[in-house]
This record gives structure tokens, C-alpha cells and sequence, in this order.
């Protein structure tokens, strides 16, 4: 993308990630949840995070629906506002892991070249976790009701219905949610302590 703001000097601060990360005891990382709509991303995430909460760790999670009341509200849901929205998410996400904390994020992310960008941008603090559920599970679940109105042609770009997914085809790791949650948890939880240790 280009940039187009001009007269801009980084300016280096003294409170380094290093010293941030220290103070925590943890190292900051992304773990970027990515699957169909009603494949369990947030549910999982937050469960997650509930986990690593209560153990004593610095966590966030950025949902994709609450980004879209505020930071992206003014984005839509066509390839190019996906392509944006992602974007905007993948540096906001990186400015949180400078800062030490742990973030998961719960996007549909359907692009790979999206996920991709966004792996560029944090670099070896990137984790992409797949949460993989058929099409035909997360239908069936449909908590919002939003494969029956994109079924009615209510919702256009719909992802699995009339936008496409690209399944990752490199993640760092692949969960089961159309079953066991409790399992699902255990395998991300264990996998990000893992990847945090000081």
C-alpha cells in the first residue's frame, strides 16, 4: 500500500518491547485464528484468553465484529474492505504485540494474500491457527443467523456462500472446532505456551 504521509520521522522510545516483555514475563505474540463464519474463532479465542488471564499473562483479543463498530465501521464487506479491514487489523495487532501483549485475533480472513500481508507485518510473531470446520457444521450451527439470510440473498459476499475461503494451506497449527471444544483449548493454550516463554 502506499504511503502517503509525508514529513513523518519514527520516533524510538525508551520503553523498549524487550523491557515491556521483561516486566511481564512473557514475550508479546499473534495468534491469528482464522475460519468460516461459525467455525468457533471468537469462541475459542476468548476462551483462550480466559485461560491465560487468569494464569497472570497480558492478553487481548480483537473480535471481528467489535473492530467493525469502531476502527473499521466505515468498511463494507467487499474483496477490497476485507483487504482493508485486515490491514488495518494486522498493524493495530502488531503495536499491541510491541508492547508485550499476547493478542488473538478472531477474523474470517478469507484471502491467504491478506493473512499473508498480515504475517509480513509481524513478522516471526506471527501464528496463524486454522480453525477448521465444514461448511456444512458452521451452517448448521449458524449462531447469528447469518447463513440463513445470505441462503436468502440478504447479505451479499457472504464467505462459503457467494465470497470464497482460501484455507491456509502453511498454519502454524490446525484445531478441530467442530468438536471438542475443551480439546481445542488445551491444543492452542498449550501451543502458545509454547511460543511465550521468556
Amino acid at each position: 500500500m502506499e504511503n502517503k504521509s509525508t514529513n513523518v520521522v519514527w520516533h524510538n522510545a525508551t520503553v523498549t518491547r524487550t523491557r515491556r516483555e521483561q516486566k511481564n514475563n512473557h514475550k508479546g505474540a499473534l495468534f491469528w485464528f482464522t475460519g468460516f463464519s461459525g467455525s468457533g474463532k471468537s469462541t475459542l479465542a476468548h476462551a483462550v484468553e480466559e485461560r491465560l488471564y487468569l494464569n497472570g499473562y497480558n492478553t487481548y483479543v480483537l473480535d471481528g465484529d467489535n473492530v467493525r463498530h469502531g476502527l473499521c465501521a466505515d468498511l463494507a464487506f467487499s474483496d477490497n474492505d476485507r483487504k482493508e479491514n485486515i490491514r488495518r487489523i494486522s498493524h493495530m495487532s502488531n503495536l499491541f504485540v510491541q508492547a508485550g501483549v499476547i493478542v488473538l485475533t478472531a477474523f474470517i480472513s478469507p484471502f491467504r494474500v491478506d493473512r499473508d500481508n498480515a504475517r509480513k507485518i509481524a513478522g516471526k510473531d506471527f501464528h496463524e491457527i486454522f480453525c477448521n470446520c465444514s461448511l456444512d457444521v458452521c451452517e448448521t450451527r449458524d449462531v447469528k443467523g447469518l447463513y440463513k439470510k445470505a441462503r436468502a440473498g440478504q447479505i451479499p459476499f457472504f464467505t462459503g456462500i457467494d465470497s470464497p475461503y482460501e484455507a491456509p494451506e502453511h498454519a502454524e497449527l490446525v484445531t478441530n472446532t467442530d468438536a471438542n471444544l475443551e480439546q481445542s483449548i488445551d491444543q492452542v493454550y498449550d501451543y502458545i505456551m509454547s511460543n511465550v516463554k521468556v
